[in-house]
């Protein structure tokens, strides 16, 4: 019987355990594979990973904090090895550029940052993401404080014709590579 992380009581649900104990044994290899070798384990898809639900099955909120940690662990060994091959100066000026983009969706007024669903389809709420959007400039323009985790954890209410929620999300992972690139 595993014992990685707590278990959720047996009538509750968590995540699978058979699942979630592939991964990590997926991501110990990549993560100790040769710079040669081509991981399917990045931290972007680790970021993007979900798991089949179980009762009695992990934690969420442990394996949730591992996988960050992971992510972290991932992002720097990928930092590290591009700062290698492309040299210091390329890879500060590949996520300048990648802020700059962001900025510039950020810029665009109110009620027009994203696409929007149709008036009988659910998205993020337009109010919402636009209110999480003058952080993120705030954070990029003034260096306001802004943590990684508040990224990764912002929730928007749902809202018909909001929206488009692949639009959001992207535009989210990319400021989560950029915060990590420059950590």
């Amino acid at each position: 019987m595993s014992t990685t992380f707590p278990r959720s009581r047996k009538s509750k649900l968590g995540y699978n355990v058979d699942q979630v104990e592939d991964f990590l044994e997926e991501a110990r290899r990549a993560y100790t594979a040769d710079r040669s070798d081509s991981s399917v384990v990045s931290s972007r898809s680790i970021r993007k990973l979900a798991f089949a639900m179980q009762k009695g099955g992990y934690s969420p909120l442990h394996v949730d904090s591992a996988l960050e940690r992971l992510e972290d662990a991932f992002a720097a060994r990928e930092r590290d090895r591009a700062i290698a091959e492309l040299g210091e100066t390329a890879w500060y000026a590949n996520a300048r550029a990648e802020a700059q983009e962001i900025l510039n969706r950020l810029a665009r007024h109110d009620g027009k940052k994203f696409s929007k669903v149709s008036s009988f389809t659910m998205g993020y709420s337009v109010k919402d993401v636009d209110a999480f959007a003058q952080e993120l400039a705030n954070y990029f323009q003034h260096g306001a404080p802004l943590t990684i985790d508040r990224v990764r954890t912002v929730a928007f209410r749902s809202a018909k014709g909001g929206y488009r929620e692949a639009q959001v999300d992207y535009l989210l992972d990319s400021v989560i590579d950029v915060m990590l690139a420059v950590r």
